[in-house]
């Protein structure tokens, strides 16, 4: 990363009593923090610029440069298609990964309602799920199933079949994996229970896709360009045929997303996606060791502090912990004094103030958490001088606070 050369002048004071204003020393910026915002790949800049002059048009234009739009956005929907294992016709591009789970959501459970007014989903899904779920029940007179997780915030699968099969069910939600502490779920048995019953499961593979093999275990699956090097503002919504949806919104020519979404954007959305996926293994192996590490020696070297989500079957690039006597934004803020950008799987760093709901649904310590979604080409040495420098933080913040000598 970049040294910080935006960082704020800071006061000071000479005998005098005088104040000047001196210029901080440079900071190298070190990004720990790529879930949902990866830094955009080189391929996909690329791409984004050469299609500022190629595909500027409106592709529902019938004139040549409007033709030439239609082409590089139906190209990125088949490039997307081919890594997911889908029809091109199957992809719908949204204008964010939120837009695409509430459509799924609401699109489906219209779709359905003949079946049934319930959703069922677990307790750690995306608020965006939840909520969308709130909506569609409010509006079918149906319920929001709410299914419990383990301490490693998996999914009791036996109660997640044992609702999935129950009579009145419109629509089922399962992520592929937590993006916020890293868990991967048992997405394939679900499905198999699901498709007995003949409920659609709608997967979120907002976290996975690009990092993992997100496989073919679902009916509609979501997914987040940001997430795996793309740019923002593309959200991927794949239906198998054979699902019900209908609209919610008022009619227009691009049914489920009106208005569309931008030619270039889609296009370097789909040029990172074969990118990341044809350098997946070797950016596992790599992100995974340094996971571990991260894991090892937050374990051995913070006092008071969780380690949460499976150490084993995860996500390669996310690892989440928690301190106690801690909050999380103050730990935030003064790892990112030193450089550092990380983010906490609590709220608390939005305007809400509320506590992370998936590290309440599993039992674990909600406050001072920090969460690290590691980008590829993350170095072993930043990741190593962030854990020296770790243990140092934790104890200034607990001693701001009135907490000391742990």
């Amino acid at each position: 990363m970049s040294p910080r050369d935006d960082a704020p002048a800071v006061p000071a004071v000479d005998d005098r009593g005088v104040t000047h204003t001196t210029a901080p020393a440079a900071v190298r910026r070190v990004v720990l923090d790529a879930g949902g915002r990866a830094p955009l790949l080189p391929q996909a800049r690329a791409a984004f610029v050469e299609a500022l002059d190629q595909g500027w048009a409106d592709p529902r234009r019938l004139h040549a440069e409007g033709r030439r739009a239609r082409l590089l956005l139906d190209g990125a929907r088949e490039a997307i298609a081919a890594v997911v294992g889908a029809r091109t016709e199957d992809v719908d591009l949204a204008p964010s990964h939120t837009t695409a789970l509430h459509t799924a959501v609401l699109t489906v459970a219209r779709g359905r309602r003949r079946a049934g007014g319930d959703v069922v989903v677990p307790t750690v899904e995306r608020a965006a799920v939840l909520h969308a779920a709130d909506t569609a029940v409010a509006s079918s007179g149906g319920r929001r199933v709410d299914v419990p997780v383990d301490g490693l915030g998996r999914v009791d699968v036996a109660r997640m079949v044992d609702a999935v099969g129950q009579p009145g069910v419109a629509l089922a939600a399962l992520q592929h994996a937590n993006g916020e502490v890293g868990t991967r779920q048992p997405v394939a048995e679900v499905h198999a229970a699901a498709r007995r019953a003949g409920v659609p499961l709608l997967v979120d593979a907002g976290a996975s896709l690009g990092h993992a093999d997100v496989g073919d275990a679902w009916d509609v699956l979501a997914a987040d360009a940001g997430d795996w090097g793309g740019p923002a503002g593309i959200g991927v919504l794949v239906t198998r045929r054979g699902v019900r949806r209908s609209p919610v919104a008022p009619e227009d020519e691009d049914r489920w997303f009106p208005g569309g979404v931008s030619v270039p954007a889609a296009l370097a959305a789909a040029v990172a996606l074969q990118v990341a996926h044809a350098d997946r293994d070797a950016a596992d192996a790599a992100r995974r060791a340094l996971v571990d590490r991260v894991r090892a020696r937050v374990a051995a070297e913070v006092p008071d502090t969780e380690v949460v989500g499976d150490a084993d079957d995860r996500l390669p690039h996310v690892v989440t912990f928690s301190s106690l006597f801690v909050d999380g934004e103050a730990l935030v803020t003064a790892l990112d004094a030193l450089g550092f950008a990380v983010a906490s799987g609590s709220a608390c760093t939005s305007s809400s103030l509320e506590p992370s709901h998936v590290l309440a649904a599993m039992g674990v310590l909600t406050h001072g958490n920090v969460r690290l979604a590691l980008p590829r080409g993350t170095r072993a040495e930043d990741v190593e001088r962030f854990l020296d420098v770790l243990p140092g933080v934790v104890a200034r913040v607990r001693a701001a606070g009135g907490v000391d000598g742990l």
